[in-house]
């Protein structure tokens, strides 16, 4: 069953000024009606927390497929359609590609209740079976690795390689952030403008991208406050950082028997909740590099690649050598 509403409904078009910019923005539906992804994207109905809910995805294929298929697992705060470059490269190399938006985000349905990644890690497998795909290479990013790490363990036979981009997850945030309530973090992220929310970026992120290239991020965000539905996608997104936080898979990982690469940034220390740390122990938390490393160390097949003058982004910002350390990755 297709759900329209999910992804193909009229936007609103009421203008909506912003302190960040001079001009009007067009809001956006909550599931990002209006914002264009770079292949068509196909609805997968699924049910969760005994909502009837759809489950965006693209589907891409190449032109000489090699028999594979790649997933491609997003991060908290980008839309799949931010995945363009690296499908493009995985086309190339003849893989099939399917980039889904995780319930919760992007052209997703928002849901009303918690997110819990056993619940994203069973919606991208029954994904799968829909597409007829019995196993798949997983590549992931920031909040994406922490499913990835949780697919990798819960279904290892549908797992060929997993490749790890700058996840968050590798530390147990629980052992530095106290506990924060739902209501404060809504207000807190409510507060954000479109200029505040690029210096988040850019300070949280370590960002290495010229200004034009992280604009549709926050249209992505920001375009849709003009909706009425607003408030729902909200707690959706403030949903997400509660599953970051009261479901680590830190200890997870060394457990994974997938052969696993990190393709880590050495400037990158995003670390979820760490400016609600207490002062002392917020220089101990992201150091994201090393703790690969370790983790790596620990695992029965896993290797930690570090690129130099690099953040969170790493895809986006050393893409010649991602796409190296991908292809030759995937293919042993």
């Amino acid at each position: 069953m297709l759900f329209a509403a999910a992804l193909g409904a009229t936007p609103v078009v009421t203008p909506l000024l912003t302190t960040a910019d001079a001009a009007p923005r067009e809001p956006y539906g909550i599931n990002l009606e209006g914002y264009a992804y770079p292949y068509p994207v196909h609805s997968f109905a699924v049910t969760s927390g005994g909502e009837q809910l759809a489950m965006a995805y693209m589907d891409v294929a190449p032109a000489q497929p090699n028999g594979r298929t790649v997933v491609l697992l997003h991060g908290r705060n980008f839309p799949s359609s931010y995945w363009a470059p690296v499908i493009k490269m995985l086309g190339e190399a003849g893989y099939r590609v399917v980039a889904p938006d995780q319930i919760g985000f992007g052209k997703s349905s928002k849901p009303t209740g918690d997110l819990h990644f056993d619940d994203l890690a069973r919606n991208t497998i029954a994904l799968l079976d829909k597409l007829g795909i019995a196993k798949a290479d997983v590549v992931a990013h920031s909040l994406g690795g922490m499913l990835g790490v949780r697919i990798a363990r819960a279904y290892p036979d549908r797992v060929d390689h997993l490749v790890l981009t700058a996840p968050i997850g590798l530390e147990d945030y629980r052992l530095y952030v106290p506990p924060t309530p739902t209501e404060k973090i809504i207000a807190n992220e409510d507060m954000l403008t479109a200029e505040t929310y690029r210096k988040q970026l850019e300070t949280n992120y370590a960002l290495k991208l010229p200004p034009d290239q992280v604009t549709p991020f926050i249209d992505a965000r920001f375009n849709l406050k003009g909706s009425p539905d607003y408030p729902r996608w909200l707690r959706a997104f403030v949903a997400s950082a509660q599953l970051i936080y009261r479901e680590p898979v830190a200890h997870e990982i060394p457990l994974i028997s997938r052969p696993t690469l990190f393709i880590m940034g050495a400037d990158d220390h995003n670390a979820p909740g760490k400016p609600n740390a207490p002062e002392p122990l917020r220089a101990k938390m992201g150091q994201n590099a090393e703790l690969a490393k370790k983790l790596a160390a620990e695992m029965p097949n896993a290797r930690a690649e570090v690129l130099p003058n690099t953040g969170h982004l790493v895809f986006l910002e050393a893409p010649d050598r991602y796409r190296d350390l991908v292809l030759d990755f995937l293919g042993k």
